[in-house]
């Protein structure tokens, strides 16, 4: 076992160590800037390009004709509209996702076959 420690008579007692409020590294390559700002950074640059775009683009449309589909009306069924909505909406995204990785992966099949 572990012996307890002890003060001695007349001995300063030590201070603990105050932990700083800032534990950012600095990393010279990136000029002193933290990891998340660079996520930060990445994330904007993701929001502005053209494929978040058209998706939302996509949703919004497909989610405008289930409304006007539904027809919101005074008869009570608006939760039942705004739901479809957005099912129409995600079904949109995902069709609008799965044919922009089908046409990447179709890219990377035919350069792979041009550099054989």
């Amino acid at each position: 076992m572990a012996k307890k420690a002890t003060v001695k008579a007349g001995a300063k007692p030590k201070r603990a160590k105050v932990a700083s409020k800032s534990k950012a590294v600095v990393d010279r390559r990136t000029g002193g800037r933290r990891s998340s700002d660079n996520y930060g950074d990445a994330f904007i640059k993701l929001l502005q390009s053209p494929l978040v775009a058209e998706l939302v683009a996509a949703a919004a449309t497909a989610a405008l004709a289930a409304l006007a589909q539904e027809g919101i009306g005074g008869r009570g069924r608006g939760g039942n509209a705004v739901k479809r909505a957005g099912k129409a909406a995600a079904k949109a995204i995902g069709d609008r996702l799965t044919t922009e990785v089908d046409e990447i992966k179709k890219a990377a099949k035919a350069r792979r076959g041009a550099k054989a």
